[in-house]
């Protein structure tokens, strides 16, 4: 078979998964972490299960997060043990099994005088937050001995800096490989088919699902005997169709991204921010450093990229002023930009309260038989999806036990000679079971300063589903993030190895490439002048 008709092929499956004639078990609207984590442990019990989602896979707010896998000290602030508790066990799963995706990093708290919590508070909390990973990493250094972890850090009315640990990983992949988990286990999953309607299914009997494949332009009416959705600041949208109130308050967050050696931190350093006094870090990513984030109602269309405004540049730059002031950095030295919006269920009933004051929980509905799951964090994934399987059964059976291995082990062999022991690690937990596919795809060339190789790009072309150029370059790989121009001097070499993979003539990359340098602009860059 050759690369082109590889992705024709791939069409023709879509086309095969959404035509025949035997019901779904079950389908699965929405291909984000929520989506994700329900079809892995739906395809583990033995469901028949499809996944839909509109766009491309951790399109929307699961690849536009801060990257923190983390326990949720805020939680455990405001009394919340089990959630915390929860939630750390999950981290600590994930970072054993599958390192070089879900990764341990240190975070620094400074404590400055007059500012809340002091080292004494705050430690105590720490107590019981290392108490549930049965590790201990918290640790106080007093005074100016910790600008040995953050140099640079200001110094003015320095007390000291209190060290924890919680976790990082690169969301969109994160979401990636839990979709292979569920497609090894059965499940199936395609982008870009969005659902238009549903009609919930009648006692014992089955529903429907009326989806759009976008990228052939046809439609259809999938059966089912059950209906999830979990399409986050999406939510009301299809829950008003079945007479469902209305609940998801979009908050979005962004980012900005500089080069490391302008502001090199090591660890993920907690600010307080000088303005609102709302919690932000700096924190290392895949080679750059990273400032976030903001909390602030999102009103534009969800359809439409979330963006950066102007205001929200300032602001996170006020930060990093404070807090770094010798670092004299500004708009000019920044790579790249992302915002993303956070589907955090509010309620309706009351007045809305400060964004950063709402509760990140996740909700779940039945309306007439659909299920919708909204909200939630991005660590305990797993427990929402098994929650949500508990809400589906119909026959009040109890819960198989599923506590084997979230992330099936990569293949035992050596690492090659090619590559060091970091960027051998990173791949194995990227890919897990795939990844000596990944090493035979292509050359082991890193692009540019980045770990991302070459073989990387090319496998993924092959075999994970690519639309359009931005599902290569800002989910399936970050380089519209870390690489200047997001990427564009790259092109050309990608063209040499991504266009036969995907099946493009010259016309269709011309077009695609200019699609994606007027997205990147536009949406991953500055704000436009105009911008709020």
């Amino acid at each position: 078979m050759t690369e082109a008709s590889s992705i024709h092929e791939e069409r023709r499956d879509t086309a095969a998964l959404l035509g025949g004639d035997e019901p779904w078990d079950m389908v699965i609207i929405g291909g984000g972490i929520t989506g994700a984590g329900i079809l892995r442990e739906a395809a583990r019990e033995g469901y028949r299960v499809l996944l839909v989602e509109q766009r491309d896979f951790a399109w929307g707010t699961s690849s536009r997060s801060s990257k923190m896998v983390h326990g949720g000290l805020r939680y455990l602030a405001s009394g919340d043990y089990r959630l915390t508790r929860d939630a750390v066990h999950e981290r600590e799963r994930m970072m054993n099994e599958a390192p070089g995706l879900v990764d341990n990093l240190y975070y620094i708290m400074p404590h400055f005088n007059r500012q809340f919590p002091g080292p004494g508070l705050f430690g105590l909390l720490l107590r019981v937050y290392d108490f549930l990973a049965q590790r201990r990493t918290r640790r106080f250094f007093p005074g100016e001995s910790v600008l040995r972890w953050v140099p640079g850090l200001r110094r003015e009315g320095l007390r000291g800096g209190t060290r924890f640990s919680d976790a990082v990983t690169d969301d969109a992949r994160l979401v990636l490989r839990i979709l292979q988990e569920a497609t090894n286990a059965g499940g199936r999953a395609v982008n870009y088919v969005r659902a238009e309607a549903v009609t919930p299914p009648s006692d014992g009997g089955e529903g429907r699902v009326t989806v759009h494949d976008e990228l052939a332009d046809r439609g259809y009416d999938l059966r089912a005997r059950h209906i999830v959705h979990a399409t986050g600041a999406w939510t009301d949208r299809l829950r008003s169709q079945l007479g469902g109130d209305q609940r998801i308050r979009p908050l979005r967050g962004s980012h900005l991204v500089f080069p490391f050696w302008k502001l090199p931190v090591s660890v993920s350093l907690s600010l307080i921010h000088p303005r609102d006094h709302r919690p932000m870090f700096v924190y290392p990513w895949e080679g750059v450093t990273v400032v976030g984030t903001t909390d602030l109602d999102h009103d534009q269309d969800l359809q439409k990229e979330a963006v950066l405004s102007r205001a929200e540049m300032a602001y996170l730059l006020e930060a990093v002023h404070d807090a770094f002031p010798d670092a004299h950095l500004g708009e000019t030295d920044l790579i790249s930009t992302w915002s993303g919006v956070r589907p955090v269920v509010s309620d309706s009933a009351g007045r809305k309260k400060k964004p950063s004051k709402e509760k990140r929980e996740h909700v779940i509905w039945n309306d007439q038989g659909v299920i919708s799951v909204a909200g939630g964090k991005l660590t305990t994934f797993r427990l929402i999806a098994l929650e949500v399987l508990d809400h589906v059964r119909t026959d009040n059976g109890i819960r198989r036990d599923l506590d084997e291995q979230v992330f099936s082990p990569a293949p035992a062999m050596a690492r090659p000679n090619a590559l060091t022991a970091w960027q051998w690690q990173r791949l194995c937990g990227h890919y897990g079971s795939r990844v000596e596919e990944v090493l035979e795809a292509g050359p082991l060339m890193p692009i540019g300063h980045t770990d991302t190789l070459l073989a990387e790009l090319v496998w993924s072309c092959r075999n994970e589903r690519i639309g359009h150029l931005d599902d290569l370059l800002l989910r399936r790989t970050r380089l519209g993030l870390l690489l200047p121009e997001g990427g564009a001097p790259w092109l050309e070499v990608l063209r040499e190895h991504c266009q036969a993979p995907l099946g493009w003539d010259d016309a269709r990359w011309q077009q695609e490439c200019t699609r994606y340098r007027e997205l990147w602009r536009a949406s991953y860059h500055l704000p436009s002048e105009s911008g709020a």
